[in-house]
């Protein structure tokens, strides 16, 4: 799964490199990645009534590798899926736009699973990688509602859950709002 990652992270430096030098600027403001842990690959395949076994890992766990690309606009995020679902590099297995339907709590991205061929001793590994294409402040809300949710120690009431609705929200207004700027669109072209 390192290796599958490396594959991707490696496509992506590339395509921004030349997307730079061809359009004087890159859509791709930062990659990160991860390979799930063990116990969060445990716990995923017991929650979903499977068996704890290497192929009901291959078989169930689509995102055990991820890569992350934050983007400065909603525009980078399509444009960079464009390229993606026609690259002979990767073949798309799943697509989900969190982004033109978010989930209830309000969270917002572009998920890809790819099938990254690894190219190993004993032949050509197919792995999925889990790829999420998200704005700079889409990943802020979603690093924040994470640790408020999740890893804080205080009490997440159904209240704070519509706080958090209420910011995904005006965060989704905002990248609207800076795209238009950026495109030298006025406010009159969403009325």
């Amino acid at each position: 799964y390192t290796c599958a990652i490396r594959e991707v992270k490696t496509k992506l430096e590339v395509l921004n490199d030349e997307l730079s030098i061809k359009n004087q600027r890159n859509p791709i403001e930062m990659i990160k990645s991860r390979v799930k842990k063990p116990i969060s690959i445990v716990e995923k395949l017991k929650r979903r009534g499977f068996e704890v076994t290497i192929d009901n890992i291959y078989a169930h766990i689509q995102d055990v590798a991820g890569v992350r690309v934050i983007c400065n606009y909603l525009d980078d995020i399509y444009y960079l899926r464009s390229l993606l679902t026609r690259s002979e590099s990767f073949k798309v297995l799943r697509e989900v736009d969190y982004i033109q339907q978010p989930k209830e709590s309000g969270y917002r991205s572009l998920h890809l699973i790819i099938d990254v061929p690894i190219v190993i001793s004993e032949g050509t590994l197919h792995l999925p990688v889990e790829i999420q294409l998200r704005t700079i402040a889409m990943d802020m809300w979603a690093s924040l509602e994470h640790e408020l949710r999740y890893k804080s120690q205080r009490d997440f009431s159904p209240s704070d859950a519509a706080r958090l609705r209420l910011c995904s929200d005006a965060i989704s207004e905002i990248d609207r709002e800076m795209q238009d700027i950026y495109q030298g669109r006025g406010p009159e072209y969403h009325a």
